[in-house]
C-alpha cells in the first residue's frame, strides 16, 4: 500500500493525475548481480552474463511489490538475464510478458516505448544504459554507479524526471 501511495503521490508531483491516459515510463538498473558486478578489484570476467545474487533476487521481488499497481502495460529488457530476471517478478505479477532489446540498440527501445500512449512502461537496462535512455525519452540528466543498484527513474511524457531509490 505505502509503494502505490508513493507512486501516486509522485505522479501527482509531476503534474499526472493518478488515472491519467498520459505515459509513465519506469526506468531502473539490473538488481545486483551473482557475481558481484564491477565491485573494486572484480574484472567481471567470471560470466558475461551472471544470474542474480540473493540480494538482486530480493530486490527484483520488491521492485514487483511496488510497481504491481503501478499500470504497467509493457516490460522491456535487455538480452542478458540480470534484467530478464529482474523484471520477471513484475511480469508475472501483472501478467505482462517481457520483451527483450538488444542492449546496443537504444533507438528500437526508444521506439518501442514511445509507441505506447498510455499506461505505464517497466525498463530494465544497466548502468551505462539507463542515463541515455532516461536522456532519450527527454528526460534529466541522470548518473548510475557501477555498484548502485537503488534507483528508479520515473520519466513522465513531458519529460519530468523523478528519481527514488529503494532497498529490499
Amino acid at each position: 500500500m505505502k509503494c502505490v501511495l508513493l507512486l501516486v503521490l509522485i505522479m501527482g508531483a509531476m503534474g499526472i493525475p493518478a488515472v491519467a491516459k498520459a505515459q509513465m515510463v519506469i526506468v531502473v538498473r539490473h538488481a545486483e548481480r551473482a557475481d558481484a558486478g564491477a565491485t573494486p578489484g572484480n574484472s567481471m570476467t567470471t560470466s558475461p552474463d551472471p544470474q542474480l545474487s540473493d540480494a538482486g533476487k530480493a530486490r527484483a521481488q520488491k521492485l514487483a511489490l511496488m510497481l504491481a499497481d503501478a499500470g504497467v502495460m509493457a516490460i522491456y529488457t535487455t538480452e542478458y538475464l540480470r534484467t530478464k530476471d529482474t523484471a520477471a517478478p513484475l511480469a508475472t505479477k501483472v501478467g505482462v510478458t517481457a520483451e527483450v532489446v538488444m542492449a546496443r540498440d537504444a533507438d528500437t527501445l526508444v521506439a518501442k516505448i514511445k509507441s505506447h500512449k498510455t499506461g505505464a512502461v517497466l525498463v530494465v537496462g544497466h548502468s551505462n544504459t539507463v542515463p541515455a535512455i532516461v536522456k532519450a525519452l527527454g528526460g534529466s540528466v541522470v548518473s548510475v554507479g557501477d555498484d548502485e543498484y537503488d534507483s528508479l527513474f520515473f520519466v513522465a511524457a513531458n519529460g519530468t524526471t523523478t528519481r527514488i531509490r529503494f532497498r529490499p
